[in-house]
Order: structure tokens, then C-alpha cells, then sequence
């Protein structure tokens, strides 16, 4: 038994070292991973669609039999004692009876229990959709913000040497002291940003755990890169994908479809359900008649039937009416997506292409200039500005066309 410990721990060194699970947030793809997995309110979603597919076959179901035991004349015209043996009464009545709706009804309201089931699984599915949606608009605040903490810690180096130049250049008589002081504050405006940035960095961590339900203090993987973007989005091809996909349009659909079937219900209602049974009879000891049975309601309240039937229709329509007021509003709000991803790639361009190689431009020339006398400090510090402003607002654009092709991607329902 003392050598166990020995051979398991060879064991242990022959199968490798135990591999850690990564971290979500390296990507976007990790953290939808785990929240498929760890997410309660998508949880909660799908036991409630499981739940109304459970509803359907019992929707249709024929109602319970029943059975009714009539005990006659149980004195024997007072000859004796009352009792309860069937042997020892006049007679015995038994009836097994069935009710049995009219001929359709049993399976309209199994299609009206799916259509309920439809909208439970489109509430599932638009619950997957949103919460996908802000993780990726999350996600991409996330890679922002880390960025910019990134550029911004580059910046305070280079304000560092930046205030070594002036420094360098004041004691050689070259340049004011005010120089150096100016380079020094730019540091300190540019440390106190940072603090907010990792502030913000850390309120981010804790929003994406909160969607994961980890403990907010839970570590994230440092952010890697971004999506690649869907090249240039045709509209018309996107417009049908959204009426085929979108969740909240598949559940007003199966809401129609629900109505329609009540309306049809409440029409069928119109005519009688039936009970059929049988009835043994039985004398003593002996079972000596049959009988057999044949109940049927009559339908003669018609102002409440017609009521009914108005209702089911108005219910109808207003969810065709829903339907359609919402196909319309969808439609608007993914056109001004699509704009306002368009706009972020434009703004892309233009600052990749044009601002951003300009203000490296300016900041190289403002430097030269610095050095040699040229240039005052104030106007190196600008540069300075510009060139950072540039890069941020080259990392706004990326993470802005990320956020509006998530939004896409919510009002389709699914990835483009």
C-alpha cells in the first residue's frame, strides 16, 4: 500500500501536466461559449419552451372516462336494513361513460398548444439573441477599452521622453523651463485618464461575468482581436433573411397562428360534444341487462357563442395587425444599422488612410522641429494630441462597427 502513492504519481508525470481550461474573453466566440453554457436567464428560457412542448399532446387528449355506481332500492321496500352490498339491494346500475368533443375540436387545441409552444421557443431564441447582442456590444467596449489603456500607458512613455527633450534642452539654454512643466502635466492629465480607463476596464470584467453568472471578480482573458466584418451587406437579401429569422417576428407569427386556430375553434364550438357509455344492470348476484348511453349538450346559447366568435376574430386581426407593425419597425431599425455600419467603415477608412498617416506626419515634422528650434513645445505637444486622438479614434470606429453588426446580428437572429 506505500508504493500507491508512487505509481499514481508516475502516472500522473506519463499522462503530461493537467491542462487548465482558457479563460473566456479572449474573443468574442469564448465568452457566447460560456454563456450558452452558464447563462440562467437563457436556462430559464429554455426549460419554459420544454415546458409548453410537454403541453401539446395533452392539449388533444380525450377527457378521462369516469365511472358511476347507482345503488337502488337499499331497504328492499323495507325488509330490511339499509346497506351498500350490491348483492342485498334491488338493483345495481353501473355506467362507464366516455366524453368525446366534436369531430376537430381535439385537434385545434393541439395546434393552438403548439403554437403556444412556437412562441415559447421564439422567447427562447430572442432571449439567446439579445444576450448575444450585448455580449458582443460588451466585448467590444472591453477591446476598446483595453486598447486605449494600452495606447494611452504608450503615450505617458512618451511624455516621459518628450519631458527628457525639454529637460535636455533647458539646461543647454536652449528652451524655457515652462517646457518641461508643460511635458509634466501632459503626463499627469495623461496618468489620471488611464485611471479611469482601468476603472472602466475593471467595470467592463465585472458586466461580462454578471451575463457569464460568475463571481464578479471572476478573471477574464486579456482581449485579443475583433470579428472579421462581413464584406458589403446587400439590403434586399438582408430584409428577407430578417423575415425569415427574427425571433420576435416568429413569435408574433405563432401568435397568429394561434388566433386563427381559437377562431376556428370558437366557430367549431357551434356544435355538441357527446358522452357514450355502457350500463350493466345487476340483480343480486347476476348482471341480467345492458344498457346503453348516448348524452349530448345542445348548443343553444348563441349570443354568447356569437360574442365569442367576434372576440376570436378581433384577436385574429390584431395579431395580424401586431405582426405587421412590427415588420415595419424591424425593418426600420436594421436599415439604420446597416447606415450606421457603413458610417463606422467610412470613419475606418478615412482615419486608417488619411487622419492617422497625417497626424504621424505631423508629429514626426513637429519634433524635428523641436529639436533643432524650430518648433515651440506647445506646438509638439499638439502633435502629440492628434497623432493619440487619431488612434483612439481609429479604435472607436473598429469597436463601433462591432457593436452595429451586432445589433445586425440581433434583429436577424442569427450571425452574418
Amino acid at each position: 500500500m506505500k508504493r500507491l502513492p508512487a505509481a499514481l504519481l508516475c502516472l500522473a508525470l506519463l499522462n503530461g501536466p493537467v491542462q487548465a481550461e482558457p479563460l473566456p474573453g479572449g474573443s468574442v466566440d469564448s465568452l457566447l461559449a460560456a454563456a450558452r453554457e452558464m447563462s440562467p436567464d437563457l436556462r430559464l428560457a429554455r426549460l419554459e419552451a420544454e415546458a409548453a412542448q410537454e403541453r401539446i399532446g395533452p392539449a388533444g387528449a380525450l377527457p378521462d372516462p369516469f365511472l358511476r355506481v347507482e345503488l337502488e332500492n337499499i331497504t328492499r321496500n323495507g325488509t330490511q336494513n339499509a346497506t351498500l352490498s350490491p348483492s342485498r339491494v334491488g338493483d345495481t346500475k353501473y355506467l362507464l361513460a366516455q366524453p368525446l368533443p366534436f369531430w376537430g375540436k381535439r385537434d385545434l387545441k393541439r395546434e393552438i398548444a403548439a403554437a403556444e409552444a412556437d412562441q415559447a421557443s421564439g422567447r427562447a431564441s430572442e432571449a439567446w439573441s439579445d444576450l448575444a447582442a450585448r455580449i458582443k456590444t460588451l466585448y467590444a467596449q472591453y477591446w476598446l477599452t483595453h486598447r486605449a489603456l494600452r495606447l494611452t500607458q504608450e503615450n505617458i512613455a512618451l511624455s516621459r521622453q518628450l519631458e527628457q527633450i525639454a529637460q535636455v534642452r533647458y539646461a543647454g539654454g536652449l528652451a524655457a523651463q515652462q517646457d518641461a512643466i508643460r511635458a509634466q502635466v501632459e503626463r499627469s492629465t495623461l496618468e489620471a485618464e488611464a485611471v479611469g480607463m482601468a476603472a472602466e476596464y475593471r467595470r467592463l470584467a465585472t458586466a461580462l461575468n454578471a451575463m457569464l453568472a460568475r463571481p464578479a471578480d471572476a478573471p477574464l482573458a486579456t482581449p485579443e482581436g475583433l470579428r472579421p466584418l462581413p464584406p458589403r451587406i446587400d439590403m434586399q437579401a438582408l430584409g428577407q433573411r430578417l423575415g425569415a429569422s427574427n425571433p420576435q417576428l416568429a413569435i408574433e407569427q405563432a401568435r397568429l397562428d394561434g388566433a386563427e386556430k381559437n377562431r376556428a375553434l370558437a366557430y367549431r364550438n357551434n356544435f355538441p360534444d357527446f358522452i357514450v357509455g355502457v350500463q350493466p344492470m345487476q340483480v343480486q348476484d347476476r348482471v341480467d341487462a345492458w344498457n346503453l348511453m348516448l348524452e349530448l349538450n345542445i348548443p343553444l346559447q348563441q349570443g354568447t357563442r356569437r360574442s365569442q366568435e367576434r372576440e376570436a376574430e378581433r384577436m385574429a386581426e390584431a395579431a395580424a395587425a401586431r405582426k405587421e407593425a412590427l415588420g415595419h419597425r424591424l425593418g426600420g431599425e436594421l436599415s439604420g444599422a446597416v447606415a450606421d455600419l457603413d458610417a463606422a467603415r467610412a470613419t475606418e477608412e478615412i482615419t486608417r488612410n488619411r487622419l492617422l498617416p497625417q497626424a504621424e506626419l505631423t508629429y514626426r515634422s513637429a519634433l524635428s522641429g523641436y529639436e533643432t528650434g524650430r518648433v515651440d513645445f506647445a506646438t509638439l505637444l499638439d502633435a502629440q494630441r492628434q497623432i493619440r486622438n487619431a488612434r483612439i479614434a481609429l479604435l472607436r470606429a473598429q469597436a463601433g462597427q462591432q457593436q452595429r453588426l451586432a445589433e445586425i446580428e440581433r434583429l436577424l437572429g442569427e450571425d452574418l
